[in-house]
């Protein structure tokens, strides 16, 4: 269907119902423009344009890092008239996603996200900002968030407080190699649909202590690689994770290194089939209580301690993961 045929339908609509139905669903941009520079039907919905999508955008301030000059976010193919880009404060759209020579280096950019974009998978992805801010996120549809930041290993700060994470599913790399991330308050994450956290904080190598108290794992199924390599971690609490759907934990606490203690005496393991590494190089860690594993179902044990050299009682522990796969 052309344009000219949406505006003639649209135009021809005589309840308001309906068209408030449109705009309130409304996923295509041609249609959304369409009403944007609409007065007619701004009128017969009664609506302000305006107002509508700043109750539905998303803004976020980056700060890009040193001498770099390639792009500073990632826009979906096709998707370029959902995102609107302003270099420090001009109120001018800027029609790319990449700094140039040209640009004399930017202090900041504003990114407006409409509300066409459900996914933010790869936003961020090898991108060399230095401090990304979430100004305002009046999203809840938003369903994968995978790779978001994956690889942003100049990122020093980042500001995700107002984040909604309400109807995500996948998490996986989120914040992969992070590596000069120091912070990150995840406060107020809502993960009670996610399925996937595979390597979620890989290489998060700057990472002391990391919050996840709000965390609910109810539906997760996977949790491989999710804190591999935090090498400076030195604390973390996971007494509320609930791990009853968690089938692979293979690499989960590989080479943190700094972490002396970890109680996982609430991990259930009943449906675990691959523990492979799980703890691999975790040498500074002294007590380790997973007298409760069940491991029934694990098929891969591979390297499981190897490298805890500080672990005591480690024959115990061994011992008793071989009843239980009994």
């Amino acid at each position: 269907m052309n344009e000219y045929n949406r505006k003639s339908i649209l135009l021809n609509i005589k309840s308001n119902y309906i068209l408030g139905q449109i705009l309130d669903n409304l996923y295509e941009n041609k249609l959304l423009n369409i009403i944007r520079y609409n007065k007619f039907l701004q009128n017969k919905l009664n609506k302000d344009i305006i107002s509508y999508q700043e109750a539905t955008k998303i803004v976020i301030e980056i700060i890009p890092g040193e001498n770099f000059y390639g792009k500073f976010i990632n826009i979906p193919f096709k998707k370029e008239n959902f995102f609107h880009i302003y270099f420090n404060d001009n109120k001018e759209e800027i029609k790319r996603d990449h700094f140039t020579f040209e640009d004399n280096k930017p202090k900041k950019v504003k990114v407006i996200i409409d509300r066409g974009i459900v996914s933010l998978r790869s936003l961020f992805y090898y991108c060399k900002n230095e401090n990304i801010n979430f100004i305002k996120f009046n999203r809840k549809d938003i369903n994968d968030m995978s790779y978001m930041f994956y690889k942003c290993d100049k990122l020093k700060e980042l500001n995700i407080d107002k984040m909604k994470t309400n109807n995500v599913t996948k998490m996986i790399c989120m914040f992969g190699e992070c590596k000069l991330l120091k912070k990150l308050n995840l406060f107020n994450f809502n993960t009670n649909n996610v399925t996937h956290m595979s390597n979620m904080f890989l290489y998060c190598k700057s990472l002391k202590k990391i919050n996840l108290s709000s965390f609910n794992t109810n539906n997760v199924i996977k949790m491989d690689f999710m804190f591999f390599g935090c090498g400076s971690l030195e604390e973390l609490s996971l007494t509320n994770f609930n791990t009853n759907k968690v089938i692979d934990m293979s690499f989960m606490f590989s080479n943190c290194s700094s972490l002396k203690e970890l109680n996982l005496s609430n991990f259930n393991t009943i449906n675990v089939i691959n523990m492979e590494s799980m703890f691999l190089y975790c040498s500074s860690i002294k007590e380790l209580n997973i007298s409760g594993f069940k491991t029934n179902k694990v098929k891969n044990m591979d390297r499981m301690f190897n490298g805890c050299h500080s672990l005591k009682n480690l024959d115990i522990i061994e011992k008793n993961i071989r009843s239980n796969k009994k």
